[in-house]
């Protein structure tokens, strides 16, 4: 409404110039007149559409209120914003009401074309607003949709990876694979009950990473070993759920596995020029000794899909040779301070 306000009084001091350019006339004077005039007749239609349609400034009456609102606050504002402006210059009481000159006529002429005018520019100003937000919303749940779908396509892809390396180490190793079922029932009964937040904190995602990195600890044994390095600082930084799984999953099903004596997987965190920096890496055979099938290239498109969802143009991932041999997947997207 204040903001009304101000467009109204610019607008007001624009009619007292064009008076003046115009009909001569001491540019004060008209813009004293104006500015009680417009203000007045604001006063009224806009305190009178929030009281009618509620506070939410794209809201106005409809037929015939609205219109009714509008031809009363033309009115009030030419009575009552005159004869503030003849207190003010102490002119006679309803002198604007005479006929002579075509001075009431002309004042009348102006006051409606200007309220109608105004009216109907907020009127628009409002209406855009209104559309605008119910886009951003839309485009809100259209994001909140494609990240569900995306983590939904993500569970089920592991839980099938793991079922398939069950189903081996049973027929090999049957008090393994028992271990390894409790490990897997344990995450799912994490993942499962968690609420299917947007974010959460990435204390909760390397909490759920070493719970999958334990449940491969059980299939690989000795050959696998893992670091997770996250700074007190970042604990709380909101990341999406799941992220970091499908990097994690791909270093150790084509870095480790294939490499006989396994290797390490290292998760670090850190806070770098305003974005958040996760690396993955791994001590495998590296890029050109495996090169990415058709399993690994779903998580890592699930990853890129969920970043430029999340975040646009802001979040990268960059997949690279360690320089210690190996693979490095590189996430950085934007966090709070």
């Amino acid at each position: 409404m204040l903001r009304h306000g101000l467009i109204t009084a610019v607008f007001c001091c624009l009619i007292a110039t064009v008076m003046t350019i115009t009909g001569g006339g001491n540019w004060a004077g008209h813009l004293v007149y104006s500015l009680s005039i417009g203000t007045v007749s604001w006063l009224f239609i806009d305190g009178g559409r929030l009281l009618i349609s509620g506070h939410r400034e794209n809201l106005w009456p409809g037929w015939p209120g609205g219109f009714l609102l509008i031809a009363a606050g033309a009115a009030v504002g030419f009575f009552v914003g005159n004869l503030i402006g003849d207190a003010l210059f102490g002119a006679p009481a309803f002198d604007f009401l005479e006929f002579k000159g075509h001075k009431l006529a002309t004042g009348v002429t102006i006051t409606i074309i200007a309220t109608v005018g105004m009216c109907f520019f907020f009127y628009s100003l409002g209406k855009s607003k209104h559309m605008q937000s119910q886009i951003d919303l839309a485009q809100r749940n259209a994001t909140e949709a494609r990240l569900k779908l995306l983590e939904t396509q993500l569970e089920p892809h592991m839980l099938f990876n793991t079922l398939a390396n069950l189903r081996v180490l049973i027929t090999v190793d049957p008090p393994r694979a028992v271990a390894m079922l409790d490990r897997l029932n344990s995450y799912l009964r994490m993942t499962l009950s968690g609420s299917r937040a947007l974010s959460h904190p990435l204390s909760a995602e390397f909490e759920r990473l070493g719970d999958y990195l334990e449940l491969m600890s059980v299939r690989m044994g000795e050959r696998l070993h893992y670091t997770l390095d996250l700074p007190e600082d970042l604990r709380d930084a909101p990341v999406p759920p799941l992220l970091l799984q499908p990097l994690v999953e791909n270093s150790i099903r084509h870095g480790l596995e294939p490499k006989v004596e396994g290797g390490e997987i290292v998760v670090r965190a850190r806070r770098e020029a305003g974005q958040l920096v996760i690396e993955v890496s791994d001590t495998g055979v590296g890029l050109d000794a495996a090169p990415p099938s058709e399993g690994s290239s779903f998580g890592l498109e699930q990853v890129r899909d969920r970043l430029a969802t999340m975040y646009g143009d802001r979040g990268h991932m960059k997949l690279a040779p360690s320089p210690t041999g190996g693979t490095s997947a590189t996430l950085s997207f934007p966090t709070p301070a």
